[in-house]
C-alpha cells in the first residue's frame, strides 16, 4: 500500500537517528518494520535508508538497499558513494560516480566534493580533472567543499601549481583550504614554500588550528628544514599548543626524523601521557644515529612504565642489537621477543634472520628462517644475502629454486644477491640461468639489475657477455663503468681497459679512486707507460693522489714498467702506508733484483708498526734468495710460524 506522507517522514527521521548513533541493529529493525507495513518508500526514505547503513558501517546492506531503488536520485547516489569513501574504497567510489553519470544523473556540490576526495585517496588525477571541469560547467567552483577538495586532490597528486591556482582564485579562504595547500607542500617536502605559506597565514591573523601546526611540523620533518622547525616549536610553546597531544607527537616526530635525538628526548620527557609509538620514535632515532647502546637502555626503561612493546619496537631493537654486535645481547633480545610472543611476526623474524647473519651466525639465521610461518619476499632476500662470499654460497641455487617453488616472485634485491653468489662460485651456467629469469621478469632493462649482471659476468671472466649487458644499460653510472673497466684490467686487456676509460670520460662520468686504480693495474708494460702517466696526472688533478688504492696501483704500475724511481717517489708521498702499499714497493725491489733495498724496506715497515701478512713474508723470502742469504732466509722462514702464526704452504717452500 502507498504510505502517508506522515509515515514516510517518521521512518526517515528514525533512520536519521540511527545514522547519528551508528546503530546497525536498530536500522535493521526499522528496515524490517518498513517491509512488514508494506510501505512504499519515496526517494527521501530510500536515501535515508542508504545513509543509515553507510553511517553504521555496513556498506553491503547500503548497496543492497540502493539496488532496490526504482528511481535513484543524486542524493541516494551521493550517500552510497560517500559510504565507499568513508570505508576507504576510493576506487569503488570513482566507479560508482562514473556509473551515475552514465545513467544521466547530474552531480551536486556534495557529490563532486565526495568524488574529488575519492580521487585524492586513490591518486586518480585524470578523473579528478574531469570532475573539476564538470564543477566549472555546473557552477559549483565557488563552493567551499568543492574548492577544498580540489586543492587537496592537486596537492596530494603533486600538482602544486594547479593547487595554488585553485587556492588563490578563492575570494575567502578558510583554514581548511589553507590546511589542504600546506599539507601538499608538507608531503612534497618543500620546507621553504611551506614556511612562506604558513607565515602568510599567520600575518593575515587567520585563526589557524592545531592541525595546521601539526601539518607544518610534518613538512619540516619531511624536508629536514629543522631551523624553521625550531622557530615553529617556540611559537607552539608561546601559543600553549605543546600541551596538545597531536602537536607534541608531530614535534617529537620532526626531531626524530631530523636526527636530533637529544631534542627529541627533551620533548618526550614533557609528554604527560606518552604511548608506545612515542617510545618507538625515541628508540629508532637513537638507533639511526648510531647510538645503539642508548636505544637498548631506552627499551629497558619501557618495562618500568607498564607499556607493552609492539612488533615495531622489537624490529627497531633487533636492528640496534645488530649494530652492537654482541652475540649474547642478540640472543637475549631473541629470548625477549619469544617471551612477548612476537616471534611469529614476519617483520620481527626478518630482522632476527638479518641480525644473526650479519653477526656471523649464518646457521642461527637459517634456523629462525625455517621456523617462520609467514615468509615474504624480504625473508628470502635476507636469507640469500647471508650466503654472499660465504663458504656455503654453493647453497644459493637450491635456496633460489626453493623460493620459486614456493610461489615467491624474485625482485631486484633477489637477483642482485644471487648474481653475487654466481661471482663467488664462478658458475657461469647458473649465472646465465639467472639472466634468463631476469629477462622473463622484465628486469633486464633495469639499471640496478643490469649493473649486477655486468659485475657478475666481468668477475667470472665472460667479458663479451659483460659488454653486452653493459651496452644495454640506459644510464651507465660510475659503478657500472668501474665494473667493466676492472673486468678488462683483470683480464690483461689493456687496450679495452683504456678505451672504456676514455668513453666514460666522454660521457661526462668522473672517475673515482677505484676506477683509476683499475685502469692503472692494466698499464703493466712500457707500451702503456704513457697512459699510466696520464692517469697519474689525472689523479693529481682529481685530488686522489693521497688515496691508498690509487697510490698503490701507481707504485705497482711504475714498477711493472721498470720506472723504479717513479715508484719510489709515489710511495714516499703516501701519508698512510698500509701492508698492501708496502708489499707493492718491496715487490718492485725484488722484481728487479734489488734484494738489499727490499730487506731495508721490510725493516722500515716493521719499525712503522705495520703488520706483515703472508704476501709480505713470501716477497721477503724471495729477497733473501736474490742475495743468496740462505741462513738468514731459513731464520726468516721459521719466523712465519713462531712470530706470525702462519703455516707455511707449498708456495713458501718452492724456490723463486
Amino acid at each position: 500500500m502507498r504510505g502517508s506522507v506522515h509515515c514516510l517522514k517518521k521512518f526517515s527521521l528514525l533512520f536519521r537517528n540511527c545514522a547519528a548513533k551508528g546503530s546497525l541493529n536498530e536500522s535493521k529493525m526499522i528496515h524490517g518494520h518498513v517491509n512488514v507495513t508494506r510501505l512504499e518508500p519515496d526517494t527521501h526514505l530510500w536515501a535515508s535508508m542508504v545513509n543509515a547503513y553507510v553511517k553504521c558501517g555496513s556498506i553491503v546492506y547500503a548497496h543492497k538497499v540502493f539496488d532496490k531503488i526504482p528511481v535513484r536520485d543524486v542524493v541516494s547516489w551521493t550517500a552510497l558513494i560517500s559510504g565507499y569513501v568513508y570505508q576507504g574504497h576510493a576506487d569503488d567510489s570513482v566507479s560508482l560516480l562514473s556509473q551515475m553519470q552514465r545513467e544521466g544523473v547530474k552531480p551536486n556540490e556534495f557529490t563532486l566534493a565526495t568524488g574529488l576526495k575519492a580521487c585524492s585517496m586513490c591518486l586518480d588525477l585524470d578523473f579528478g580533472k574531469l570532475l573539476h571541469v564538470q564543477a566549472m560547467k555546473l557552477g559549483f567552483c565557488l563552493d567551499l567543499f568543492v574548492r577544498s577538495s580540489l586543492v587537496d586532490l592537486y596537492a596530494k597528486c603533486g600538482e602544486m601549481e594547479y593547487a595554488e591556482i585553485v587556492f588563490h582564485s578563492m575570494p575567502e579562504k578558510s583554514v581548511m583550504l589553507w590546511n589542504a595547500l600546506l599539507n601538499g607542500y608538507a608531503e612534497e617536502g618543500d620546507g621553504e614554500k611551506l614556511m612562506c605559506l604558513f607565515y602568510n597565514l599567520k600575518d593575515m591573523e587567520t585563526k589557524f588550528s592545531k592541525y595546521t601546526l601539526s601539518t607544518v611540523f610534518k613538512g619540516c620533518a619531511n624536508s629536514g628544514y629543522i631551523r624553521a622547525g625550531k622557530v615553529l616549536h617556540s611559537l607552539a610553546i608561546r601559543l600553549g599548543c605543546v600541551l596538545d597531544e597531536i602537536v607534541t607527537f608531530t614535534i617529537l616526530d620532526m626531531y626524530s626524523k631530523c636526527g636530533l635525538a637529544d631534542e627529541a628526548i627533551k620533548v618526550f620527557k614533557g609528554i604527560k601521557d606518552s604511548n608506545v609509538v612515542a617510545w618507538n620514535k625515541i628508540i629508532i632515532c637513537l638507533e639511526q644515529q648510531g647510538r645503539s647502546q642508548e636505544a637498548a637502555k631506552w627499551f629497558n626503561l619501557i618495562g618500568y612504565t607498564g607499556f607493552r612493546p609492539n612488533e615495531f619496537t622489537f624490529s627497531i631493537l633487533v636492528s640496534a642489537a645488530t649494530d652492537i654486535g654482541d652475540l649474547h645481547y642478540c640472543q637475549t633480545i631473541h629470548g625477549c621477543i619469544c617471551k612477548y610472543g612476537f616471534e611469529s611476526e614476519t617483520l620481527v623474524s626478518n630482522g632476527l634472520v638479518s641480525m644473526y647473519i650479519l653477526n656471523g651466525c649464518l646457521f642461527d639465521g637459517v634456523r629462525v628462517f625455517e621456523m617462520m610461518t609467514d615468509k615474504d619476499s624480504v625473508s628470502w632476500n635476507v636469507l640469500l644475502s647471508g650466503f654472499q662470499g660465504h663458504e656455503t654460497c654453493g647453497l644459493v641455487p637450491r635456496i633460489f629454486y626453493e623460493m620459486l617453488l614456493k610461489g615467491f616472485k624474485p625482485n631486484k634485491i633477489t637477483f642482485k644477491s644471487v648474481l653475487r653468489s654466481c661471482s663467488s662460485l664462478s658458475d657461469v651456467a647458473f649465472g646465465r640461468q639467472i639472466h634468463a629469469h631476469i629477462i622473463k621478469n622484465r628486469l633486464d632493462d633495469d639499471n640496478f639489475v643490469g649493473t649486477a649482471l655486468v659485475d657478475m659476468y666481468a668477475k667470472i671472466g665472460c667479458l663479451k657477455d659483460a659488454d653486452v649487458a653493459f651496452n644495454k644499460l640506459i644510464k651507465r653510472n660510475l659503478f657500472a663503468w668501474t665494473t667493466i673497466i676492472a673486468g678488462y684490467a683483470q683480464a690483461d686487456q689493456v687496450e679495452e681497459t683504456l678505451t672504456c676509460f676514455r668513453k666514460m670520460q666522454r660521457e661526462g662520468v668522473k672517475p673515482n679512486e677505484f676506477t683509476l686504480a683499475s685502469c692503472l693495474s692494466g698499464c703493466s708494460d712500457i707500451a702503456t707507460l704513457e697512459s699510466g702517466r696520464l692517469l697519474h696526472s689525472m689523479a693529481v688533478k682529481s685530488g686522489l693522489l693521497l688515496d691508498r688504492f690509487v697510490c698503490t696501483a701507481l707504485v705497482d704500475m711504475y714498477g711493472k714498467c721498470g720506472c723504479i724511481e717513479d715508484a719510489e717517489a709515489v710511495f714516499k708521498g703516501l701519508v698512510l702506508r698500509d701492508t698492501v702499499s708496502w708489499n707493492a714497493m718491496i715487490g718492485v725491489y725484488v722484481q728487479y733484483g734489488q734484494g738489499k733495498k727490499a730487506l731495508e724496506a721490510f725493516g722500515m715497515m716493521l719499525n712503522e708498526g705495520i703488520v706483515a701478512d703472508e704476501i709480505t713474508l713470501r716477497i721477503v723470502r724471495y729477497a733473501y734468495g736474490c742475495m743468496s742469504l740462505t741462513e738468514e732466509g731459513k731464520d726468516h722462514f721459521s719466523l712465519m710460524s713462531k712470530v706470525y702464526g702462519m703455516i707455511p704452504t707449498a708456495e713458501h717452500y718452492a724456490r723463486r
